[in-house]
């Protein structure tokens, strides 16, 4: 096993933009480090860096302490599994998975060992004698990581290998690779742009956004503290409402000034930030409640229902606050509302659940 180590890490492309901007970043040996962000952020350019496909233009990556900048990727000890499966269809199972051993001349015996006590991690052992075309889309993954297996890497490096399967069998696979790296404690880098698969499989995770990493941690740290907006609405389903609004310090709270509403939050004492500094406040659909506008005096905005969506266990309802141009989602238990389209409501943020943003985006605190 190996950590892999990041300073000052570059990549662009001649005649064309800087694609990576000097990354910083520690994966852990035996981590479950997972890199997520949109399309086009860098996540699957560094991926392709470490694994030795893609030259680093400047900065020094490491793998298990060596210096590998210039390494052939044979001997980085990393081995990748690509979104495609890239099996050999005239070959049986067994044959793709021991083809690089064979290839590097390894013995027959070894060979056969190697790829049963994969196939066994994998349950494959059963479809060995089966070539591509008679398995499964989640086999045929499987049948991949398994040829990546018996390589013994350090590190094992994915590339959305999740991507082209159904969504029943993408939340099965999560769970497999998860179990995989608790029997094998193996270095794993994952690129996905699936916040759900950051979010449930990683130790931690890497958010990308333009080429730098925007925030490094524990999912739910993350989730529960956002190092600023884009991390805040990237992760989470349904995204954080996220409005803009002004902050006023008075003696016993906050008055929160939005669209053309305001609300007072009491703190019970002085805040560990300034939120005179708030440019924008932010607040995650689970986190509110919905009352009508004559239930007292809670601290809230008055907001009427624009839309209303059924996902059998859960209800989100999309309101229209005045003065604010974006919807505000709400997501409930679905037995707990018989809201309709076009309510008057009141929506209140729970306690110690509403984020404060700075101008530049970076998140001051919550109240």
């Amino acid at each position: 096993m190996a950590g892999v180590t990041m300073r000052g890490i570059r990549k662009n492309y001649e005649g064309g933009p800087e694609v990576i901007r000097g990354i910083d970043l520690d994966v852990r040996d035996g981590e479950f480090m997972v890199f997520v962000g949109p399309s086009g952020c860098g996540k699957s350019t560094l991926m392709r860096m470490i694994a030795g496909l893609e030259e680093v233009s400047d900065g020094e990556l490491r793998i298990g302490g060596r210096l590998a900048n210039h390494l052939a990727p044979a001997k980085r000890g990393v081995a990748m599994v690509f979104q495609s499966y890239a099996l050999y269809p005239h070959m049986t199972v067994e044959e793709n998975m021991g083809f690089s051993l064979r290839l590097a001349g390894a013995p027959r015996a070894a060979i056969r060992e190697q790829v049963a006590r994969a196939a066994e991690v994998l349950q494959l052992s059963h479809v060995l004698s089966r070539k591509p075309k008679a398995l499964s889309g989640g086999q045929r993954q499987r049948v991949a990581i398994g040829r990546a297996i018996v390589r013994k890497p350090d590190v094992f490096l994915f590339d959305e290998p999740l991507s082209n399967l159904d969504a029943g069998l993408r939340v099965q696979m999560r769970v497999e690779l998860s179990r995989l790296h608790r029997e094998l404690g193996n270095t794993m880098i994952y690129v996905t742009h699936d916040q759900t698969e950051a979010m449930t499989m990683g130790d931690r995770i890497a958010v990308f956004h333009g080429g730098q990493v925007e925030q490094v941690g524990r999912p739910m740290d993350l989730y529960a503290e956002p190092a600023n907006v884009f991390v805040a609405q990237f992760l989470g389903s349904p995204k954080m409402n996220v409005m803009n609004a002004t902050c006023k310090i008075a003696e016993a709270g906050t008055w929160i000034h939005s669209g053309a509403s305001r609300m007072f939050v009491t703190t019970p004492g002085p805040l560990a930030f300034r939120a005179d500094l708030c440019n924008r406040i932010g607040v995650r659909p689970e986190s509110v409640q919905l009352l009508t506008p004559s239930q007292g005096d809670v601290a809230g905005w008055d907001a009427r229902i624009d839309w209303i969506e059924q996902l059998g266990d859960t209800v989100l309802l999309y309101a229209r606050i005045e003065g604010v141009e974006d919807t505000f989602c709400v997501k409930l238990p679905s037995a707990s509302t018989a809201w309709k389209t076009g309510d008057s409501v009141r929506l209140c943020p729970q306690p110690g659940c509403l984020h404060l943003f700075a101008a530049d985006g970076t998140r001051l605190g919550t109240l």
